[in-house]
C-alpha cells in the first residue's frame, strides 16, 4: 500500500571520495530539477544542519543515512511535514549497543518501531527534542501505522520495501494541526 501523494525514493552507497550530504542533495537534484532550490537552515542557530527545505511549497524532502547510504525521499501533497528514517537490519556497533529502553524503558525495541519513531520525530519538526519513549505508534496494517507525539500534528506512516537491500526504511507524514485526523487510505499514486 503506497503512502499518500506521490512518493520518490533514491539511493546511492557514498563512495569515500564524496561527502554523504553531496550525495544526498545530487539524488534530490535528480528527483527536482534544477528550478527548485535546496536548503537546510537549523531552525535554531540558522547554521546548514537542519532539515532539507525545498523552495516549492508543494514538494517536501527527506534526507537519511544508513551505513554507506544516503537515502532521500522527495513526497508531493498538502502536508505540514514529511520524513524518512532508515536504519541498517544488521549493524554490529548497534546491535553491540542494543536498543533497550530506547523507546520503552526496560524493554527491548525492534529496529522497525526505531525507524517509525525516529521518521515520526523528524516529520513533526521536533526531532529528539521530543523524549522518543513519549511517541505512541499504532499500527494499522501491516506497512501502515499512526504516530502520537505528545502536542504535535497527527502523523500518518508507511514502512516502504523497495529501498536498499538490508535497509528498513519508513515514511511520515505530518498533517495540519486543523485537520481533524490524518489520512488512512492513501491516495492513488
Amino acid at each position: 500500500m503506497p503512502p499518500p501523494g506521490a512518493l520518490q525514493l533514491r539511493w546511492k552507497r557514498v563512495p569515500p571520495t564524496k561527502t554523504r550530504r553531496d550525495v544526498a542533495w545530487s539524488l534530490i537534484r535528480e528527483v527536482v530539477g534544477g528550478g527548485i532550490l535546496i536548503s537546510n537552515p537549523c531552525a535554531h542557530c540558522g547554521r546548514p544542519h537542519g532539515a532539507v527545505q525545498l523552495s516549492d511549497p508543494g514538494m517536501h524532502a527527506s534526507v537519511t543515512y544508513a551505513g554507506d547510504y544516503a537515502v532521500v525521499a522527495v513526497a508531493t501533497g498538502p502536508f505540514a511535514g514529511f520524513a524518512i528514517d532508515a536504519e541498517l537490519d544488521e549493524s554490529a556497533v548497534r546491535d553491540d549497543a542494543g536498543l533497550e529502553g530506547v523507546l520503552r524503558r526496560g524493554a527491548a525495541a525492534t529496529i522497525r518501531e526505531w525507524v517509525r519513531v525516529e521518521a515520526a520525530l523528524k516529520a513533526d519538526g521536533r526531532g529528539l527534542r521530543v523524549d522518543p519513549t513519549r511517541v505512541l505508534v499504532e499500527a494499522l496494517s501491516p506497512h501502515q501505522w499512526r504516530a502520537h507525539v505528545p502536542d504535535g500534528a497527527p502523523i500518518s506512516g508507511w514502512d516502504v520495501d523497495d529501498g536498499p537491500d538490508g535497509v528498513v526504511l519508513s515514511a511520515a507524514y505530518a498533517f495540519s494541526a486543523a485537520m481533524p485526523e490524518a489520512p488512512t487510505v492513501p491516495a492513488t499514486v
